[in-house]
């Protein structure tokens, strides 16, 4: 150590060369990091979207859903398959483990389930997870004038889709809600009966007759001329006369010659044509007027804020430039991030105000706190260029590891400046000072430093997505400790050196004297003598503070305050999608008249989800409700839903939920959902449906749970039309010709195409809306003779479940509830379970508590886990560094110390342990023992001098007190601030500062008292 500090003072010119490198070196990849909210995590998990008709959800679970779990189940590294299995359609979620090359799982599942799109299923899609997926901005185009929704997406595509996928760093750009002109042949089923019709036989006579056909070319006097067939309709009203098939002329006509004669049908004596609209997939409305969803997705990896800042630009010129027109922002990841960020940089900076001047107060010297202060900038932007070649972003988890790490990164500085001085003091000139100094503190700074990184080396390896997750903060905190200590012992010495005395003469100290702290040794004298009592009461704090821990409440990740809430609404199944629309409209209402003011924005959104981005799904009966709130503080979810739960509670069927606002890290960590959910897995429908709502009415008494849904409910009415395949085949008519007029009677089918003012336009043929009674009149066609659809088949009316869930190739019943009130979730669940554990089940069936509770089980494990390998870690670290077995058992009991303040101060001011709070204790691993380091190397240093035991341990009390109260003064201050503030940044961050303040209180505080008695009494014993 000491020849390193000998270099840097001999060759300052080459230390400040170097430092400017670094701090040259680190602007420029500060410029260069990428910002996002989170770290760039890629979840394990693949989507399957099935759709297939019309069909049932039982029919599509044996049809389709078996077939792909159990092909899904059988790929390498899969850990569990869940499917929501609908009417038409399904989705299975396939996640695998972390590790997996996702890329190459994607093509082999894709190749795996190709056979099934072969079966029957009309669209078979694989995509893959993606946190950072969400849109980045969501905006909703609306008109200030009445116009037509065919019009309003016309110039949206045009006008906005056209120019925003055109900007750097967009990748896509998807419209929701949109309406498309159509050319409407309104077919009359009496007349096509009458003229021996069939819906298929008017498609087929468009489709023939609207196509243009290429007749090769003739060659005369040299030139060539090409031969075209036009036969494309040009206008609507050309479809009029489209001969779409004969009658033949009856006996008895006037003209004797046309007797027996076939004329032509023409297509406007068996329906009308006009121009309409296409059906809505969705309907979007915004403040309660009817508008385009516009969802802007970025490319993976890009700079979100730039991308946000791009659009900001391009939406001023849109806007500009289309005048009536108006394309409001709803929600905008960019300022996300960047009021986050810029909350985070605010506490850091705060924090680092605070530790500078508890410096000052502690010094009492300008300059002496200027030099230590300087560690503070040099080693952050250090810690910026290992950052930016470690591919890292700029996110909350790495700015608040480096706020966390704030304080941390002068307590390095602290020592080596304390010990420098104390050898000046001495009378030692400026160069042997700063030699001495830092070669007496060297080991014990670079072993403390070293124990506060190797706590982080399980937590780079923790499996699953909290290791993913708090990687980035690990390093990042690793990184800037690295810095800090090279700082502490190359550059430190340099500056003291040419600021104070660069002539090696002995310093004279003019300036006013730092507070000192004596008579120290001496009461430690004292309390040595009663080591006994003082482990003693020790020992009964940690019991204590071990006991209160199992009345402190727990979760799995903190609620977030945000300034926008999402409440998604479900009508019984079956509902139209004008009827959802209408309701949900009605619900947006009654929330402005409750919010007033507060609300900015209400955007609703109904009929089904995409499934393509993040995995959900829904029908014409859900609808979801965004609630932009001017203000994070009034984003009250729980009493919002409560009054709307009120007012709503005579409409049959509906239920409500809110979600906190999703983001990538709720997506990744499977909390996007409602956070109470009880699984119970069977076989048989009747039972689970049976069982489910059992545990409905059950949980219904459990304190502080509201708002149940079970999924096995009031399923979608169903007609069921059975084919009679004896009958059938007497009459030699398929299943196929059967299924095909049905459904081209009930919902018409496309005929093609034609081009209108530049664009083309569908043709679709449409019946009117039919009775079950004309249903069972239907005649279908086979060849030339006719039947009764109900001479074919037997129909019959039901319902059937609005969604199948599976659960590992399992029937899952699914119970889900949002928490009310200030009760922790620990208890909740509790009282869940007790309520549960009073259900008796039949054979192979069984329930359990899923949902968060589930994740925060994994989670706690695995961080537990983390911590007791960090302890060992530390232990081994200190053990090199003493060459002993014995003293470095007395460092440990810090951590059981710090243990004590986590406890306490969680329990005093009623706050939830969580995964953030838990690696909060595990930096604790590293930071408490620091303390314990310097004064058990100094003890020891003492010891070697030849004092007596506890002469050395008073010495060494008195000459680390100061060093030990200032490094842990500036943590403490430095990280208060980060418990403070709005915003999901300071929901995550605020658990892990507060459990670093806690523990740093207790452990200092006692640390002066108790480590000195153990190892008083563990020194003894080693002796004898």
């Amino acid at each position: 150590m000491k020849t390193i500090v000998r270099f840097a003072v001999n060759n300052p010119v080459t230390v400040w060369m170097i430092t400017l490198a670094v701090g040259l070196l680190g602007f420029i990849s500060l410029s260069r990091l990428s910002i996002d909210l989170f770290p760039d995590i890629s979840a394990p998990r693949l989507f399957i979207e099935v759709k297939a008709g019309e069909r049932s959800p039982e029919e599509m679970e044996t049809r389709f859903v078996d077939n792909i779990e159990t092909i899904a189940v059988q790929q390498k590294g899969v850990l569990s398959v869940t499917t929501d299995v609908l009417a038409g359609a399904a989705v299975v979620t396939v996640e695998y483990d972390y590790g997996n090359d996702m890329d190459a799982a994607f093509l082999d599942l894709q190749k795996a389930i190709a056979p099934i799109e072969q079966s029957g299923a009309d669209e078979v899609n694989i995509t893959r997870f993606d946190p950072n997926s969400l849109p980045v901005v969501e905006a909703a185009f609306v008109s200030e004038t009445p116009r037509s929704m065919a019009e309003l997406r016309r110039v949206a595509e045009k006008q906005i889709v056209n120019r925003l996928v055109r900007i750097k760093g967009i990748a896509e750009v998807k419209l929701s809600g949109d309406q498309c002109q159509q050319i409407i042949v309104a077919a009359n089923p009496q007349l096509l009966e009458v003229n021996s019709l069939t819906p298929s036989s008017i498609t087929g006579a468009i489709e023939a007759y609207n196509r243009n056909v290429s007749g090769g070319y003739i060659e005369e006097a040299g030139q060539q001329y090409i031969i075209k067939g036009t036969g494309v309709f040009a206008k609507p009203n050309d479809l009029l006369n489209l001969v779409v098939g004969y009658r033949t002329v009856a006996a008895g006509a006037n003209n004797a010659a046309q007797q027996g004669a076939p004329l032509p049908i023409l297509l406007s004596e068996v329906a009308e044509v006009h121009i309409g609209l296409s059906d809505a997939e969705n309907i979007v409305t915004i403040n309660g007027k009817q508008c385009i969803g516009v969802s802007i997705y970025k490319e993976t990896g890009y700079n979100t804020v730039k991308a946000v800042e791009t659009l900001d630009r391009e939406f001023k010129n849109i806007e500009q430039r289309l005048q009536g027109f108006r394309l409001v922002r709803v929600t905008n990841q960019g300022s996300v991030i960047s009021g986050a960020i810029r909350e985070l940089r605010d506490s850091a900076l705060l924090g680092i105000i605070l530790a500078v001047v508890v410096l000052f107060v502690f010094l009492r010297r300008v300059g002496i706190t200027l030099v230590v202060s300087f560690a503070i900038p040099v080693s952050i932007i250090a810690t910026f260029n290992l950052m930016y070649f470690s591919g890292l972003t700029i996110n909350i988890m790495t700015l608040g590891g480096l706020a966390l790490g704030a304080g941390m990164l002068i307590d390095n500085a602290i020592v080596a400046v304390e010990n420098i001085f104390r050898h000046m003091r001495q009378g030692i000139p400026v160069r042997e000072a700063v030699v001495e100094g830092i070669g007496d503190v060297g080991g014990a700074l670079t072993a403390s430093t070293i124990t506060t990184i190797i706590v982080f080396l399980p937590v780079v390896f923790l499996y699953g997505a909290s290791g993913e997750l708090f990687k980035e903060q690990a390093l990042t905190v690793a990184f800037s400790l690295v810095s800090s200590l090279l700082v502490a012992i190359v550059l430190i010495p340099v500056i003291i050196q040419q600021f104070f005395n660069s002539s090696g003469k002995k310093l004279r100290m003019k300036e006013a004297k730092p507070i000192e702290l004596k008579g120290y040794d001496m009461w430690l004298l004292k309390v040595l003598k009663h080591r006994n009592l003082v482990l003693a009461v020790s020992l009964a704090l940690i019991v204590v503070s071990g006991w209160l821990f199992t009345y402190t409440g727990s979760e799995f990740m903190p609620s977030s305050q945000s300034s926008e809430l999402t409440l998604k609404t479900k009508l019984p199944a079956g509902t139209s999608l004008e009827r959802t629309a209408s309701v949900t409209e009605n619900i947006s209402r009654t929330i402005a008249d409750i919010t007033g003011e507060q609300s900015a924005i209400i955007y609703t959104k109904s009929g089904p989800a995409s499934v393509d981005k993040a995995g959900e799904t829904g029908g014409n009966n859900t609808a979801s409700i965004k609630i932009v709130f001017a203000d994070a503080a009034h984003s009250n979810a729980a009493q919002l839903n409560s009054q709307l739960e009120h007012l709503y509670s005579s409409v049959h069927g509906l239920e409500i939920e809110y979600y906190r606002t999703e983001t990538g890290l709720a997506a990744i960590l499977g909390t996007a959902g409602a956070p109470v959910e009880v699984q119970v897995t069977g076989s048989d429908i009747e039972q689970l449906t049976r069982l489910t709502a059992e545990i409905k009415s059950r949980l219904l008494g459990v304190e502080g749970l509201t708002t149940t849904f079970a999924s096995f409910e009031e399923g979608a009415p169903e007609v069921s039309v059975k084919i009679d395949r004896y009958r059938a085949g007497l009459y030699n008519v398929s299943v196929a010709t059967v299924m095909e007029q049905v459904s081209r009677f009930l919902q018409g089918s496309n005929a093609g195409s034609m081009e209108m003012n530049g664009e083309m336009i569908d043709i679709k043929l449409k019946m009117p809306d039919v009775t079950l009674a004309q249903l069972r009149s239907l005649v279908i066609v086979s060849e030339t003779n006719r039947y009764l659809l109900t001479e074919l088949a037997d129909i019959t009316e039901g319902a059937a479940p609005a969604i199948i869930s599976h659960v590992n190739q399992n029937r899952t019943g699914k119970i889900e509830g949002y928490p009310a009130g200030n009760r922790p979730f620990s208890q909740l669940v509790a009282s869940i379970e007790s309520q549960l554990a009073h259900i008796s089940l039949p054979a192979g069936y069984q329930i359990r508590v899923a949902g968060e509770e589930l994740k925060r089980k994994e989670s706690f494990g695995s961080l537990a886990f983390a911590l007791v390998l960090s302890v060992i870690l530390v232990y081994m670290v200190m053990a090199s560094q003493f060459e002993s077995l014995v003293h470095p058992f007395t460092i440990l009991l810090s951590i059981p110390l710090a243990g004590v303040g986590v406890v306490l101060l969680f329990f005093v001011t009623g706050s939830n342990f969580n995964i953030m709070a838990l690696i909060g204790v595990i930096m604790l691993a590293g930071i408490a023992v620091n303390n314990s380091i310097l004064l058990v190397d100094a003890a020891n240093r003492n010891r070697r001098k030849g004092m007596t035991r506890g002469q050395a341990i008073a010495t060494a009390g008195q000459q680390r007190i100061r060093p030990i109260l200032m490094t842990s003064a500036t943590t403490i201050l430095a990280l208060l601030p980060l418990t403070f503030g709005f915003g999901e940044s300071a929901s995550l961050r605020a658990p892990m500062a507060m459990a670093v303040i806690g523990g740093l209180v207790s452990s200092t505080l006692l640390t002066l008292i108790v480590i000195p008695c153990l190892y008083d009494l563990l020194d003894r014993l080693h002796k004898s």
